[in-house]
């Protein structure tokens, strides 16, 4: 939770086609929108076939985001969530462009998952638009990816995000924007192919209302109703009119119709290819359209987190249950750490992020689900559960450290595994670790008390103090804190006790 309520917070979405960013103002609990930011910035225009990002993509993109940053230089940490989508999912250059987009911004940027972005699509939704439907069917198309979800009221219970968006679409079709039919019969017939698989768990008779987010899906509802195809949002009769009319054109740029804007024109057909297809293979009527999607879902997401309902814990809480971990073991673990911080709480790592404590006892409740897997190793098993599985509130970079955490809590560490995190956790992982590492030693019988020893850490060097008699009384955890000295050793600490 953060210390004081911020007055402003605000969203920003790294989409594959637009940048958007949405400002609101935070009373009583209560959001008002008061500034929206747009920019169609097409990255996924930029990645070439050997899914690097091109330079003049990233430099037409960072521009984009001084402008962003500008607006929202002086907000507090922690009353901004950023988050890149497919294209950064993607692009094996992401890194190095996050770095300098973060600089633009000031604030840090989280890669989501598909299935992340899909269940912060719906979030958005479903606070934006009234509606008594038990199950609905909410459908966003992005530049590279898009997401299907069925929901009820505000929870996502089926989610899907496949590799085909408006700009991926309308590149990889038609080419140059040349229209033809036989080019849009093949469009069509490889969104058909994407969504196959999933063709019974989405069909219509699955839910009671479709709901399209995005732009593309704003831009077709206002072509359909401004060129007379439709005068109830998207509906499969409109799409029909839409694409004969699209087909007698010979390109796209030769296309005039109302609503349709010129900058959204080059990447519309592959966005009705989509539609089309999916309302077809769907059995899909119409479809309304909500002012909602993932910028908006971002908001109430960091709304819970400043109001301490966070739902990275209940994910966690879910998992170790799913995984049927020992939940005493691991409040004994939460405990004893809380004990540790509480007396670091003047070191720079924890006074600067308190979000340590937070991971480490996410870590406590997740560390012991590779028990599923095999006892031996059972560290590596639950890292990688960690790491790769869907974690609904988790970014890649928080299942990263959470992972990193988890795969060294016992035996060697792996130092190239801090490396590999962005900062500043690259540099309070390891100190987190050692927290956590003390503690599992310190309970490894599962039946002892904790007791009150003294911790402190200055730089490298770790010196703990426990009460007089007591290591005498505990000759194991004496001969494991022995080894732990060599453990520590290894990775350039210095353990004393």
């Amino acid at each position: 939770m953060l210390h004081s309520i911020p007055n402003n917070v605000a969203a920003v979405d790294l989409g594959s086609n637009s940048f958007h960013m949405i400002i609101c103002s935070l009373k009583d609990g209560k959001l008002q929108t008061i500034d929206r930011l747009k920019e169609m910035v097409r990255l996924a225009a930029g990645l070439n076939q050997y899914k690097y990002l091109d330079q003049e993509t990233q430099d037409k993109a960072l521009a984009c985001l001084e402008r962003f940053g500008q607006r929202i230089n002086n907000f507090p940490p922690n009353s901004v969530r950023i988050v890149g989508t497919n294209t950064l999912r993607q692009a094996k250059n992401a890194e190095q462009f996050i770095i300098k987009a973060e600089q633009a911004l000031g604030h840090p940027i989280h890669i989501v998952s598909g299935i992340e972005e899909a269940r912060l699509i719906y979030q958005g939704v479903a606070h934006s638009l009234a509606s008594n439907a038990n199950n609905r069917f909410v459908m966003d198309i992005g530049g590279s990816s898009t997401e299907y979800i069925i929901g009820q009221h505000d929870m996502a219970h089926i989610k899907e995000s496949l590799n085909m968006g408006c700009v991926t679409v309308s590149q990889n079709f038609f080419k140059n924007g040349a229209l033809s039919k036989k080019a849009f019969k093949k469009a069509s017939l490889f969104v058909e192919q994407q969504l196959e698989p999933f063709q019974a768990t989405f069909n219509s008779k699955n839910f009671d209302e479709a709901i399209g987010a995005s732009g593309s899906l704003k831009a077709i509802s206002s072509v359909l109703q401004a060129s007379g195809f439709s005068n109830n949002g998207i509906t499969l009769e409109g799409m029909e009119k839409l694409v004969s009319h699209l087909l007698t054109q010979g390109n796209i740029e030769q296309v005039h119709l109302p609503a349709l804007s010129i900058e959204r024109r080059p990447v519309f057909i592959g966005a009705v290819a989509i539609v089309y297809a999916t309302f077809k293979t769907l059995n899909i009527q119409q479809m309304t359209v909500s002012d909602g999607a993932l910028r908006e879902g971002l908001v109430h997401d960091l709304l819970g987190r400043i109001y301490n309902e966070d739902i990275r814990s209940q994910t966690s809480q879910i998992i170790a249950e799913r995984y049927h971990t020992d939940k005493r073991h691991s409040d004994q673990l939460k405990e004893t750490m809380r004990y540790m911080v509480a007396q670091l709480d003047n070191h720079p790592y924890f006074s600067d992020n308190p979000s340590c404590l937070q991971f480490l006892e996410w870590a406590a409740e997740l560390h012991e689900i590779g028990f599923e897997i095999a006892h031996n190793h059972y560290q590596k098993h639950s890292a990688y559960i960690v790491e790769n599985g869907d974690m609904a509130g988790f970014s890649k970079q928080d299942q990263q450290i959470l992972s990193c955490l988890v795969r060294n809590h016992r035996k060697k560490i792996s130092l190239s595994r801090f490396s590999d995190l962005h900062a500043p956790w690259r540099q309070h992982a390891p100190v987190m670790t050692i927290i956590f590492r003390l503690a599992s030693l310190l309970h490894r019988n599962r039946h002892s008390i904790r007791p009150d020893f003294k911790i402190n850490i200055d730089d490298k060097d770790i010196t703990l103090t426990f009460p007089e008699q007591w290591l005498e009384q505990a000759p194991l955890t004496q001969a494991d804190l022995k080894q732990e000295i060599q453990y520590l050793k290894q990775a350039r600490f210095k353990l004393s006790f």
